[in-house]
């Protein structure tokens, strides 16, 4: 029997009656639709469809198909009492499963929920709701939410550390007075019987009392969590540490109770229940210390912003909290203090230092017309600037959003940890049950005199075993690094968008840089000028004409040019302080230069299509422009009245750090290609300056993304595979699949950013070559791509130390629990301290010289 059921969608993107129309028809079209209404006025769809014909999604995706969107929402939940990574996933899937939500990540690292939904069909405190049901509990934000995420985390530590406080207090004494009496220590009363040699017979039954009043709150108060998790993981139909734990300590715990009512004989194991709880306790404690460290980064960066600023509203200078400071605000910032939020300098000039975002250690001089970002330190002047983003939309808050979004995300080289995570308790369980079974059913005979019997034993090894497993390290090994590294890459200006691309750029073996704005400056200048012979002044005036007199006639031409080389002509004139003066008669020839009247004399700025076609000759200017043009210069011919007057060369220089960066991209083993526009003279001419391996020259802005698409596909050749030893052929017949990095600045570069394997945008580009970049260079410094790389392949190094440690410690640990090696007090010490290790190991990312 079907099930109908109804929906109504926040619909994006309608602007009139035939919008409606086509959304109407295309959801009408689809198999299990019984109707669509929308309305254009509340921009709503309600739609009754078969829910055992169509899910949400499949009608999101038929909206988005016709060509408008669905709003949506999107929630931070910061998560308390998340126990291990099982946790994580169990809540993962609960929030997945619930009506109106499309996605769901939850991080047990950073202890915080993204959820996507539509705002209409389900809200946040519905996910609040649906959080607490599945036993844990989010934090409901009022204020700043790193301000209550902070204190909810420190509230969380210092009940960790309470109750391992209280733990101590009776476990200390506890283990203690354990010790001494099976070993006889302690005094004649505290035994039942003694002979005249001192040797015990055996303890008096009320010790056995004094053990139970010792451990009973340790079991039930400090260890009580560990109960209420476990609960709640079975009711879900899931097992998580928490069960492990209760199962290994309750077994010890109970099987005393009834030698201590003198039902049964034997030997009580309060103190080993008691030690394993608050030395689990104990690590949880120092993890969770350890685990705030790991998101110092975004803290640092959060500790940036200024806590006031100072702006003039109504003709009034006053001083508020910046983040009241709003979007058209003139705002004043002195000397030494922070800027607020972003902005355009309208007075004032002053030196900024940038290095806390950008990773630039000298200070970037600011005039009016420039652009101030927020958090950065006013060095020099007093600045005025007005503020065009503030609160999420500054630079500041958006590269925190990127690092966290960054850290929430699932590298691939997590997915096999998932899979074995998934199934992990379940295992131990069973091998903890078959343990008990083969040790009380085959295991060696005890000696007559000992003082524990086959079941004690059995029950003692399979706790043991219960206690050893830690499902934590793996869920931990690879987020904790991940961490680390997205915020070590944060502090010197390296962002990834997420952690494929952190974990992807350190198998990269071609790096592929767009030529202008990555090897060069992408501002064209004035490098030479050259004169004629023939060359004078003016028909009356028959001095030789200088340099200056060339530049200062081009320059007046070019007042009317928006052309970027003819910018940079007029830029070097008014640097130099020449008078220019009004063209008439302005024309502009595209592909071939400008032509008009200054000072009554013709003048012609242009390139060497342009004079072939009026028929003037270059006389000794034509070897000059073959000189320049094996420069990498753009020869622009100027002619006087129709005379070949001289040579003004113009260059895209080539940034400082450019040679050096590739470099040492060279001795990290990687081949580094030139991608550019230009013709072939002038792309080899750069190539051979910086020391390039490969050119790919006048490459159209479309081409680009098929050439990276052609290099991810090549065999490498073999002077390439003797540089880098890590990639090699089986045999000579197999192809090897390069992992190819794209560098690039412009809107040109966005489908080969895309492309790529991993694309890098560097940071002064525009901002669509940066969001369709796994990673974003906040500097234009190019030795960035290097430490991108260098970055990335020891946080990969990192998370596999940890991966194997992970693996390692389960492998070999728990199957010497099962063989009898290891005290159950041993190993909840080991599984305790595992996950501190992991993190720890982690964390020295933090001094990793980059």
């Amino acid at each position: 029997m079907s099930d109908t059921k109804q929906l109504t969608l926040p619909i994006t993107g309608m602007t009139c009656a035939n919008c409606v129309a086509t959304v109407e028809r295309n959801l009408k079209k689809m198999d299990g639709v019984q109707s669509a209404v929308v309305n254009l006025s509340s921009e709503r769809a309600t739609v009754d469809f078969d829910t055992s014909k169509l899910e949400l999604t499949d009608v999101i995706a038929r909206v988005n198909r016709a060509g408008y969107g669905v709003a949506t929402g999107e929630a931070d939940l910061i998560l308390k009492r998340l126990s291990d990574d099982n946790d994580a996933r169990r809540l993962e899937k609960a929030l997945a499963k619930l009506e109106g939500v499309l996605e769901a990540q939850v991080t047990f690292t950073t202890e915080k929920a993204r959820v996507k939904y539509v705002p209409t069909i389900i809200t946040q405190a519905e996910l609040r709701r649906a959080v607490a049901s599945a036993g844990f509990e989010a934090v409901e934000l009022g204020g700043e939410a790193e301000d209550a995420e902070a204190k909810a985390r420190e509230d969380e530590i210092n009940e960790q550390y309470r109750l391992l406080v209280i733990g101590l207090i009776f476990t200390v004494p506890l283990f203690l007075f354990a010790m001494g009496r099976d070993f006889g220590l302690l005094p004649a009363a505290f035994y039942e019987m003694a002979t005249m040699e001192g040797m015990t017979v055996a303890p008096a039954p009320w010790t056995n009392w004094l053990m139970l009043a010792l451990a009973l709150p340790v079991q039930f108060y400090v260890g009580w969590q560990y109960y209420v998790g476990a609960f709640k993981a079975l009711r879900n139909k899931s097992a998580n540490m928490d069960v492990l734990i209760v199962m290994g300590t309750s077994a010890a715990f109970f099987y005393s109770l009834p030698i201590t009512f003198g039902l049964l004989a034997g030997h009580v194991y309060y103190e080993t229940a008691a030690v394993i709880i608050t030395l689990i306790r104990l690590g949880k404690f120092l993890e969770a210390r350890a685990k705030g460290r790991t998101s110092e980064a975004i803290k640092k960066l959060m500790g940036l912003r200024a806590k006031t600023a100072r702006i003039i509203r109504d003709g009034v200078e006053t001083e508020i909290p910046a983040d009241d400071v709003r979007v058209g605000d003139i705002v004043l910032v002195k000397p030494g203090e922070t800027i607020p939020v972003d902005g355009v300098v309208i007075d004032g000039r002053s030196a900024i230092d940038e290095s806390m975002l950008t990773g630039e250690s000298l200070p970037v001089e600011k005039k009016p017309g420039d652009v101030v970002i927020g958090a950065t330190l006013n060095k020099l002047g007093m600045l005025k600037f007005e503020a065009t983003k503030v609160g999420k939309e500054t630079a500041l808050a958006q590269i925190v959003k990127l690092v966290e979004d960054a850290q929430g995300s699932k590298a691939p080289i997590q997915k096999l940890a998932d899979q074995v995570s998934a199934v992990f308790v379940p295992i131990v369980i069973v091998i903890a049950a078959l343990t008990f079974a083969g040790w009380y059913f085959f295991g060696a005979t005890l000696p007559i005199n000992s003082d524990i019997d086959n079941f004690t034993r059995a029950l003692i090894y399979m706790v043991a075993v219960l206690v050893i497993a830690c499902p934590c390290a793996m869920g931990l090994a690879t987020p904790t690094a991940i961490m680390v590294g997205t915020g070590k890459g944060a502090e010197v200006g390296i962002l990834f968008r997420n952690s494929e691309a952190l974990e992807r750029a350190g198998k990269v073996n071609i790096v592929v840089l767009d030529k202008t704005g990555t090897i060069t400056k992408g501002q064209p200048a004035v490098t030479d000028i050259v004169i004629s012979d023939q060359s004078s002044v003016s028909s009356t005036d028959h001095r030789a004409l200088t340099a200056d007199d060339l530049l200062r006639l081009a320059a007046s031409v070019e007042k009317g040019s928006e052309h970027p080389l003819g910018e940079s002509i007029w830029a070097e004139a008014t640097t130099r302080g020449l008078v220019l003066v009004e063209p008439t008669g302005f024309k502009a020839e595209a592909g071939h230069g400008v032509q008009a009247e200054v000072e009554g004399r013709s003048v012609m700025v242009g390139n060497v299509r342009m004079f072939q076609a009026r028929g003037i000759q270059l006389g000794n200017l034509e070897s000059e422009v073959a000189h320049l043009q094996s420069e990498a210069k753009t020869a622009m011919l100027v002619a006087i009245d129709n005379q070949a007057a001289g040579i003004i060369a113009v260059a895209d220089t080539i940034k400082d750090s450019s040679k050096d960066a590739i470099a040492e991209l060279h001795k990290m083993g990687l081949q580094v290609v030139m991608i550019t526009g230009d013709n072939q003279k002038t792309a080899d001419a750069i190539a051979k300056q910086v020391g390039v391996d490969q050119v790919l020259a006048e490459v159209l802005p479309e081409g680009k993304s098929s050439e990276i698409k052609k290099l991810q596909s090549s065999v490498l050749g073999l002077d390439t595979l003797a540089k880098n030893a890590r990639y090699s052929t089986i045999n000579n017949n197999l192809p090897i699949t390069n992992i190819v990095a794209m560098v690039g600045d412009g809107v040109n570069d966005a489908p080969a950013l895309a492309q790529a394997d991993v694309g890098l945008a560097i940071g002064t580009g525009t901002d669509v070559a940066m969001a369709a970049a796994p990673v974003t260079l906040m500097s234009g410094d190019l030795r960035g791509v290097a430490r991108a790389i260098y970055l990335s392949r020891r946080t990969l190094a990192t998370i596999k130390q940890n991966l194997f440690w992970a693996f390692f410690y389960n492998v070999i640990l728990i199957p010497a629990a099962a063989l009898g090696y290891l005290n159950p007090m041993l190993a909840a010490g080991a599984m305790a301290f595992s996950s501190v290790f992991v993190v720890t190991n982690s964390l020295r990312l933090r001094k990793v010289k980059i």
